[in-house]
């Protein structure tokens, strides 16, 4: 009975993901008129379990971000703003190189219009998107929504129209059925309701940039402007206060103040830009390039050009506040503080606040929070315990190596923006080889400025080196070391997500060096093959792949896949690179990859309605999606099925994404079997 069990879950999984047509995402539409001629247009979804739909805030070169079309906007309706969604995670892709962002169980789009043709009576609109689990499915809908008369409120279901054949879909899939629509309205999501999701990856999200923000609290804390603040300020509580325990409590409100400010200063930040506008700002090309900007002048900054203040009148004005005693007194003490540390703190702190508010939400409160903690700690610390005083290093030159060492950080982080706007604009300019140079300067630079090879402006005269000093050089000496083999083409994953990618690269194989497999050279390459992954021999081209593997007698390996599918890049990676399966990749079968989600335009000659779904196929993405659907009732990607010259299946059935080098293999050599006994 066990054995029959887990026979029928096999199946089960089987006839669910392999052998069907997805539809994980179902959809329902809401318009409602907000007053005169504005309207609010929600587009809810609910999501099975498990799997991720991409948001349109999902950076360029990973997943395919959703795409919202208006199809008879000219002339009759204008867009204000823009679409709002529910909440999202964001979660680092390490096959992409991007932290994706993606909705889970419940997805809400919000778009606000304001019509100008009085006579419009019904609005267009088409959802592109991907979703994902162990396979990508990329998805096209289109919906019709009637614009109510008045306020009230009426909803359509999804209807199948024609493609725009300007702004087509990436993909196709089945229509609607009655039972979907009768789904679809059972499901329905109210477009009141704010989504919220269990989200453990933001919770860590949130753990990390507190911590981060805790470490550049204390590195904040060891500069010039701040360190020798410290005995000065708990001297001024002790000797002021009449008792000791005034004193401590006088100290601790004026930690609790620091606290304030700082936090009171993330609160701002999350409501003048809101808590996602920076999240969606951080894919920006010219957020990235201002922000590279702000990073180098801070770092000139921090390394000795020109210190950033605020204006002496600020100080001024706050520091004769702080004459007044009492909690007002103590708290513009510590708004004091925060003014004339801010040459040394506001580099950090600026960092600090994009850096968190990219993440959207409360992340900026959030870092906010650490950064004070730390540095409001000692002050609290040392009031309480003013024997601990004896304890500090004297205040010298080392508390301006610090400063030096965080701006050579800064400069380097810096160039990691620019690198982002030059992966959006795809220039070229600052590809992994640039960048990498780039790095190894600076940390170059860096490990010579702590070993006291060279020297700042505002250095002190520098006669021998601490053992500390040393032995950061050196790590900084190591890591530089480090990253040089990666200019000829070592992965370098202790800084993975950093650098650009390294099909981003002028050689992609690393500095002089290729793969150097048989099909290396492009002139032996058959007619319409080019090199796919591990520099296998491949066709994009249906028919000219059938008719060369009838040439050379091999079964073929179709592989429907996406030039934006996760799991076709982690089965391209991680199981076609094992020798005993890309041994059989390159030996005995011949490849025939068709990309579902290519936007590339089909001659007019060829396009066509499908049969299948009633969908007008323009783009050779929506062939191919279209020839899986008819002929193998599937959708998803990766979908692997090992065919004959004549186009029938040799598999038992057909692979999607299996981790399982070993039961690839098997899967792989069974169909080869078959063929080979024909």
């Amino acid at each position: 009975m066990k054995k029959l069990f887990f026979l029928l879950c096999a199946f089960l999984v089987y006839a669910n993901s392999s052998a069907q047509v997805l539809d994980p995402a179902k959809w329902t539409t809401k318009i409602e008129n907000k007053g005169g001629s504005t309207y609010l247009l929600t587009f809810n979804a609910v999501i099975e379990n498990d799997w991720h739909l991409y948001s349109q805030f999902t950076p360029d070169g990973g997943p395919l971000a959703l795409e919202i079309i208006f199809k008879n906007q000219k002339g009759s309706y204008t867009l204000v703003g823009k679409a709002k969604e529910s909440k999202t995670r964001t979660a680092y892709n390490d096959i992409f190189e991007v932290n994706e962002t993606f909705f889970e169980k419940k997805a809400q789009i919000q778009q606000e219009i304001k019509v100008i043709n009085p006579k419009l009576t019904e609005i267009k609109v088409d959802l592109n998107y991907q979703v994902c689990k162990e396979v990508c499915i990329n998805q096209e809908k289109n919906f019709t929504l009637k614009v109510p008369a008045a306020t009230a409120i009426q909803a359509t279901m999804p209807t199948i129209a024609k493609v725009d054949t300007v702004k087509s879909a990436t993909d196709s899939v089945v229509a609607p059925t009655a039972d979907t629509v009768q789904e679809q309205s059972t499901a329905s999501v109210p477009s009141t309701e704010v989504v919220k999701v269990e989200d453990t990856t933001e919770k860590k999200g949130l753990l990390s940039i507190f911590f981060i923000a805790f470490l550049s609290g204390f590195a904040a804390l060891l500069t010039p402007c701040v360190f020798p603040m410290i005995p000065m300020t708990v001297s001024f509580f002790t000797k002021q206060s009449k008792t000791k325990a005034a004193g401590i409590r006088n100290a601790v409100i004026y930690g609790v103040s620091i606290i304030f400010i700082y936090v009171v200063l993330g609160l701002l930040v999350t409501a003048i830009f809101g808590a996602d506008a920076l999240n969606a700002l951080s894919t920006n090309v010219w957020f990235n390039i201002i922000f590279f900007i702000l990073l180098v002048v801070f770092a000139a900054s921090f390394l000795g050009a020109f210190e950033i203040m605020l204006p002496n009148s600020w100080a001024n004005k706050v520091d004769s506040q702080a004459d007044r005693g009492g909690l007002v007194g103590i708290l513009f003490m510590a708004l004091a503080l925060a003014i004339v540390s801010f040459s040394c703190t506001g580099p950090i702190v600026g960092t600090l606040l994009v850096e968190a508010a990219s993440k959207g939400g409360i992340a900026p409160v959030v870092g906010m929070f650490g950064f004070s903690l730390a540095l409001a700690l000692p002050f609290m610390l040392f009031a309480m315990f003013p024997g601990w005083l004896n304890s500090l290093p004297k205040s010298g030159g080392w508390l301006n190596t610090v400063k030096v060492v965080l701006g050579f950080l800064e400069l380097a982080l810096a160039f990691k923006f620019l690198s982002n706007a030059d992966l959006v604009l795809q220039l070229h300019l600052l590809e992994r080889e640039v960048f990498l140079a780039i790095w190894i300067a600076i940390f170059g630079g860096l490990a010579l400025y702590l070993l006291g090879k060279i020297t700042l402006p505002h250095d002190s005269p520098l006669s021998s080196i601490s053992v500390g000093r040393l032995s950061l050089g050196l790590v900084v000496l190591a890591f530089t070391v480090y990253l040089i083999p990666g200019l000829w083409g070592a992965p370098l994953k202790i800084i993975s997500g950093f650098p650009p990618p390294m099909t981003y690269s002028e050689s992609p194989y690393g500095v002089g060096n290729s793969k150097g497999t048989a099909a290396s050279s492009s002139q032996s390459l058959p007619d319409g093959a080019h090199l796919g992954p591990h520099d296998l021999i491949a066709f994009e081209d249906y028919d000219k792949g059938m008719a060369y593997a009838k040439s050379v007698n091999k079964p073929v390996l179709l592989d429907f896949t996406g030039y934006a599918c996760v799991n076709c890049r982690k089965m391209e990676d991680y199981v076609w690179s094992q020798p005993k399966i890309l041994s059989i990749l390159q030996k005995e079968v011949v490849l025939i990859s068709l990309y579902v989600d290519s936007k590339k335009d089909l001659p007019k000659s060829e396009q066509y309605v499908s049969k299948e779904t009633g969908k007008e196929i323009v783009t050779i993405g929506n062939k191919w999606s279209d020839f899986q659907i008819t002929k193998f009732k599937s959708n998803a990607q990766p979908y692997y099925i090992i065919i004959d010259h004549e186009g029938n299946s040799l598999s038992q059935k057909p692979e999607s994404y299996n981790s399982d080098a070993t039961e690839y293999q098997t899967w792989l050599r069974q169909g080869i079997d078959t063929f080979n006994k024909k």
